[in-house]
């Protein structure tokens, strides 16, 4: 099984049991490992994990996760160690179709709100994920339309390379004074 084909099935996944919960979840930080070395590690999952193939993912919840304001920056604060093959995140957005941009307030809070509001706007759940090998694939759901999942690369701008940065050990050194 290639990296592109066990990261989609492990998202595949995520997307599923986290579709169960319903909507208005909180994001959700999964560390994605090699189901192999999951079992190897902790034995009291073997008959609680699937285990479909030797080269499959299992995605493991990260529950002390909070996301902030700005994901971004919270994202930039974890890192993963070599054992995590990947990770994924799950969070859902509301928007607005395009033809509507102009009519949105400048202001943040009023913008949130217009948006929230909107008779047009559209409720999505995504789930992007990453993988050391530099694969990457997003997944997302429109609540209007539940039995469709979308599919692609780039479906959230920069959220990919915020979470690859998670599994990328960035040891800055001090400066000389």
């Amino acid at each position: 099984m290639s990296d592109s084909d066990r990261l989609i099935a492990v998202l595949a996944d995520v997307e599923r049991h986290v579709g169960e919960l319903g909507w208005d979840q909180p994001a959700r930080l999964f560390a994605l490992v090699m189901t192999r070395d999951l079992l190897e590690m902790e034995p009291q999952l073997v008959g609680k994990v699937p285990f479909t193939s030797q080269d499959a993912l299992s995605a493991v919840e990260q529950d002390e996760f909070t996301a902030t304001d700005n994901l971004f920056e919270r994202l930039a604060q974890i890192y993963f160690p070599a054992s995590v093959d990947g990770v994924a995140l799950t969070l859902e957005r509301t928007f607005l179709p395009s033809q509507f941009e102009g009519e949105v307030p400048a202001d943040e809070q009023a913008a949130v709100d217009f948006v929230r509001t909107h008779p047009e706007h559209e409720d999505v759940r995504v789930v992007v994920g990453v993988l050391r090998s530099g694969e990457r694939y997003c997944l997302a759901r429109l609540k209007s339309h539940p039995d469709d999942l979308l599919r692609g690369e780039d479906i959230i701008p920069n959220l990919p390379e915020a979470l690859a940065q998670t599994l990328t050990e960035d040891i800055e050194e001090p400066e000389d004074r």
